[in-house]
């Protein structure tokens, strides 16, 4: 039986080799690879490396080499088909039916990976050496692009001869037929000899995650280097490979073999509209860049955007131009992802100014002008509120029903259960705060109140969303977080720190940890601080305390707070504000709880007895 060489493709790349061998042994994460101690021979230190990228494991002590299917024939002792069925099923893949056609299929795929290097190879060699089309190369640096990105990226050109690239594609030995499959020569409609499909354009390799060129993409040159247009047709801008045994568009995105790479090295991935974009993205820094393929986000590519990243909070950055068609490209996009969350996978959108895409954006204001868009791109749920919110009046109960129905609509589109169920609290949360703000009432008498305490002062501009639920460790996590993160606001907040209670046990030995290093050297900076705690072996508790989940209920903690600190702010005055929050509101929390079990009882007793509470909290922040 022969199954396709692209389905097994398709198999390798939905599953994550360290994911497979990290579920028959234990598997440590070494820098860009990971390491094990080999599962095929008796050792005790690691010597046994897995590199997901290049899907690939080896053995340095005993040889041992292959794929996620050649390890788990290896290692479960299945045949070849028993392991693909396995995969398969991990991968939610249904296993083909083979035919005659489906093997013929899968020997011609071998031929098109050759011939799609050949004609890069042959495009390339046109721009950097035919003299003739110097403009071409003149035109791409003009632009911004070095020689080096020009090269990284495999940029070529495309000459206008209708011929050129045929003939020397059949001087390589292959024939039309295979150059029409290809998608790189056309059939004449009037019965002539088959035409090169690209010409007189820029030409973009697209690779696959295996860096294989599988397609192209042609752009036309400027109006000025190249002749006037025939008649009244007019070029398209761009001018895509169609699909081929080698190429589905709606599963591949532009860039992706080296985004996966840079998402390993702990750079974000960007998701931009064309193919200038991540090349200017990439060669200003911004190596996780990739684009799809002139269309719209698809399912499949939503998914392998959250299989490029590594860490547990997988939140790849959206990039849209800044008027009505890049907010209502955002939406649909907004509407294939909300099906797709699950737990640590989610997306921020950001909005380019007016006029601006990406690669005219960096050529302008360079890496920082970039940077600041996508510092400021929108979680999802502040995207999907602020647009059924923006410029709107919400006067009346009718108009407010409205939009929460409309927002509940949305969440209601989430299938996982417990995604969702954060989604409607949040959603909860902001329509209380946003159409029934609580009236602060501080008990004050006159200027002065009683005991001359005067009126309580304004909230804070940074507010902290205290999640609910017992034995929140939440507020722990926030202050360890911004000391952690700041750690000269120490020597201000010394004794406070000191005196947090904390009862979760890895929490307090990141406490003592943290105290100890600090009382040693108060100069030490961040990196330091997270080094140290390394080096306690601290690191998971460490990184449940460094997360967006922690910096979404305050900001200030997180190592990004100076940007949103207003003037007059610091991180160790909100460290107190934030202390003083938590102590305050832990009888208010309890009291509010204590409502709704009791409403949801219908108990008259537990009703009077917080009456009673709330009386003597009023009483007490009288006194």
């Amino acid at each position: 039986m022969t199954i396709p060489p692209r389905y097994l493709d398709e198999l390798r790349n939905r599953l994550a080799l360290s994911d497979i061998i990290g579920k028959r042994v234990k598997v440590t994460r070494a820098g860009r690879e990971y390491k094990a101690c080999c599962p095929f021979h008796k050792e005790k230190t690691p010597s046994f490396t897995i590199n997901d990228d290049k899907q690939f494991y080896h053995c340095f002590g005993c040889g041992a080499h292959g794929d996620v299917i050649g390890f788990v024939m290896q290692h479960d002792n299945l045949s070849f088909i028993d392991a693909v069925e396995t995969l398969s099923a991990l991968a939610g893949m249904q296993m083909p039916k083979l035919d005659p056609k489906a093997i013929e299929h899968a020997e011609k795929a071998k031929d098109l990976h050759a011939l799609m290097e050949d004609a890069t190879a042959y495009c390339e060699h046109i721009l950097h050496n035919d003299k003739s089309e110097a403009r071409v190369l003149e035109y791409l640096t003009g632009r911004g692009l070095t020689i080096e990105t020009i090269r990284a990226f495999r940029i070529g050109y495309a000459p206008a001869d209708r011929q050129a690239l045929r003939k020397h594609l059949k001087q390589k030995g292959y024939d039309d037929a295979q150059m029409i499959e290809a998608g790189m020569v056309k059939k004449s409609a009037k019965g002539g000899e088959p035409y090169v499909f690209f010409r007189e354009r820029v030409m973009f390799p697209v690779t696959d995650r295996r860096g294989r060129v599988v397609a192209f993409g042609g752009r036309i040159l400027p109006d000025h280097l190249r002749p006037p247009d025939r008649g009244d047709y007019t070029p398209a801008k761009y001018m895509n490979s169609s699909e081929t045994p080698v190429f589905d568009k709606g599963r591949m995105l532009y860039g992706e073999a080296a985004a996966r790479q840079a998402a390993r090295d702990g750079q974000s991935v960007i998701v931009t509209e064309g193919y200038m974009d991540v090349i200017a993205c990439a060669q200003a820094g911004f190596k996780g860049a990739v684009a799809p393929m002139g269309t719209a986000l698809t399912e499949d590519q939503i998914l392998s955007l959250w299989s490029m990243i590594p860490d547990d909070e997988k939140v790849p950055v959206l990039c849209f131009d800044g008027d009505n068609a890049g907010r209502s490209a955002a939406s649909r996009a907004c509407e294939r992802i909300l099906p797709l969350l699950k737990p640590g996978q989610s997306v921020r959108f950001a909005f380019m100014p007016d006029g601006e895409d990406p690669d005219s954006l960096i050529r302008a204001g360079g890496k920082v002008a970039f940077q600041t868009v996508i510092d400021a791109a929108l979680p999802l749920f502040d995207f999907i509120w602020a647009s059924h919110m923006a410029g709107r009046r919400f006067d009346t109960p009718e108009s407010r029903a409205g939009v929460t129905k409309a927002l509940e609509k949305h969440i209601f589109e989430i299938a996982d259960s417990n995604v969702q169920s954060h989604y409607r609290q949040l959603l909860r949360t902001r329509i209380s705060e946003i159409f029934f703000p609580r009236k602060q009432n501080y008990g004050g008498r006159g200027a002065g109140g009683r005991g001359g305490r005067g009126k309580k002062p304004s909230m804070p501009s940074l507010k902290i969303r205290r999640p609910s639920g017992k034995n929140n460790l939440m507020p722990a996590k926030i202050l360890m977080a911004a000391v952690i993160n700041h750690p000269v606001i120490y020597p201000d907040i010394e004794e406070e720190f000191g005196r947090v209670e904390v009862t979760h046990e890895g929490l307090g030995r990141v406490k003592g940890a943290l105290i100890e290093a600090l009382d040693q050297d108060q100069g030490l900076d961040s990196a330091a601080v997270q080094a140290h705690l390394r080096d306690e072996g601290l690191e998971q508790e460490m990184s449940d305390i460094l997360s967006e989940s922690v910096y979404v209920h305050a900001v200030f903690a997180s190592p990004k707070a100076e940007q949103a600190l207003g003037e007059g702010e610091t991180v160790s005055g909100k460290w107190i504000e934030c202390l003083r929050g938590f102590q305050e509101n832990v009888l208010k929390t309890e009291i509010k709880k204590g409502w709704k079990d009791a409403f949801e009882r219908s108990n008259e007793d537990d009703e009077e007895r917080l009456r009673t509470l709330v009386q003597l909290e009023a009483e007490d922040a009288q006194a």
